[in-house]
C-alpha cells in the first residue's frame, strides 16, 4: 500500500477523485459557492474569513466589509481598490487574487489564497530562533515585491512586519494593498515625464486617508505623516528601511511612549545607523544601507528598491 506523507497546512484537505470528477451543477448560483466560513480576523474596516469553494474543492480567504462599512461609498471603493490591485499585481511575493464578486444582498466581497504561516512581527517576537540570513532573506523578498510594485506605479504606504507574511514553504508574502495609492492615467503621463513633484493628488489622498492619519506610525516616512500629495515609491523605501533596521538591531529607529512622541523624532530627529543600539556587530553594508533608507529628505535616500535588493545579494 502506497503512504503519502501529511498534507501541508494550506490545502485544506487530500486530493481526491471524488472533489476532483464531481460534476458541476447546470445552473450556477453565486450565492452557494461559498461554505463552511469561519472567521480569521477582523480589522478596523473587514472581516476576513477562511471558506470552501465548492466548485473548485479548495480552500480560500474571503474578505468581506464590515456591516457598518458595507454601504460606505468611500470603503467600498477602496475595497475594489485593494481587490483589484492584489489581482492586477501578478508577483510571487503578492497573495493570488481568484474572484471580486457581490453577495446576494450586493456587498463586495473578493477571495485570495489562503496563506498559513507567521508574520515577520510574530519572527521578530522570537528573533533568537532564526539565523540572521533568513531574516535578511525576508527582507529581500519584500523588496522583489516592492520593485515590481514600482515598476507597475502602485505604492503600498502600509509596509510593517505585521503587513510580511512567512509561509510553511518559506514563501514571502505582502499583504493588505488597502491603503496603496495609485495615480491616473493623465496624472501616469506626468510621471512620466518626471513631473511627479507638482501632481495634484487630493481625489486619491482623500479617498485613502478620509481626512486621518492612517497606517502604523513607527513605519511611516516623513512625508507620509505630513500628508504630502507628492508622496511617492520612496516613502515605501522609507518603510522597508524602518523592517530591516529592526531585523538589523531588534528595534525600530524611534520609539515613544506616545503616538505623538514617535511622530515629533520621525519628522525632527535625525536617525542613527543601527550599529548605535546593537549589542552584536552589523555588516557595514547593511548598516550603511538601513540608515540611508530612513533619511528625512527622499532625495538622500537609495534611488529604489532595486538599489536595496542589489545590496542585499552582496557579499556582506
Amino acid at each position: 500500500m502506497t503512504t503519502f506523507p501529511e498534507p501541508p497546512p494550506d490545502t485544506g484537505s487530500v486530493v481526491t477523485l471524488e472533489e476532483t470528477d464531481k460534476p458541476l451543477p447546470k445552473i450556477l448560483n453565486p450565492g452557494n459557492r461559498y461554505a463552511y466560513f469561519k472567521t480569521i480576523a477582523r480589522g478596523g474596516k473587514c472581516i476576513i474569513q477562511s471558506c470552501k469553494d465548492l466548485h473548485l474543492g479548495r480552500v480560500v480567504c474571503y474578505k468581506k466589509l464590515r456591516p457598518e462599512f458595507e454601504n460606505d461609498a468611500v470603503e467600498q471603493q477602496r475595497f475594489l481598490r485593494e481587490a483589484r490591485i492584489s489581482a492586477m499585481l501578478q508577483h510571487p511575493n503578492t497573495v493570488p487574487t481568484y474572484e471580486l464578486g457581490r453577495t446576494n444582498r450586493g456587498h463586495y466581497y473578493f477571495t485570495m489564497k489562503l496563506v498559513h504561516g507567521y508574520t515577520l512581527r510574530e519572527v521578530l517576537d522570537y528573533r533568537e530562533r532564526y539565523d540572521f540570513g533568513q531574516l535578511i532573506d525576508v527582507v529581500q523578498q519584500v523588496t522583489n515585491a516592492l520593485e515590481y510594485a514600482h515598476a507597475c506605479r502602485v505604492v503600498h504606504r502600509d509596509i510593517k512586519p505585521e503587513n510580511i507574511l512567512i509561509g510553511p514553504f518559506g514563501e514571502v508574502l505582502i499583504l493588505d494593498w488597502g491603503l496603496a495609492k495609485v495615480w491616473s492615467e493623465t496624472e501616469q503621463a506626468q510621471l512620466d515625464d518626471a513631473t511627479a513633484a507638482t501632481i495634484s493628488t487630493e481625489q486619491v489622498s482623500h479617498l485613502t486617508g478620509q481626512g486621518k492619519l492612517q497606517g502604523t506610525i513607527t513605519y511611516m516616512s516623513p512625508e507620509q505623516i505630513r500628508r504630502d500629495p507628492a508622496i511617492d515609491y520612496r516613502s515605501d523605501i522609507y518603510s522597508i528601511g524602518v523592517v530591516l533596521f529592526e531585523v538589523l538591531c531588534g528595534r525600530p529607529p524611534f520609539t515613544g511612549e506616545t503616538v505623538n512622541d514617535v511622530r515629533e523624532q520621525i519628522l525632527q530627529t535625525e536617525p542613527v545607523p543601527p550599529s548605535t543600539y546593537s549589542k552584536f556587530p552589523i555588516p557595514a553594508l547593511l548598516d550603511k544601507a538601513a540608515h540611508r533608507c530612513i533619511a528625512k529628505d527622499p532625495e538622500a535616500r537609495l534611488l529604489d528598491c532595486q538599489q536595496l535588493r542589489r545590496i542585499l545579494n552582496e557579499e556582506w
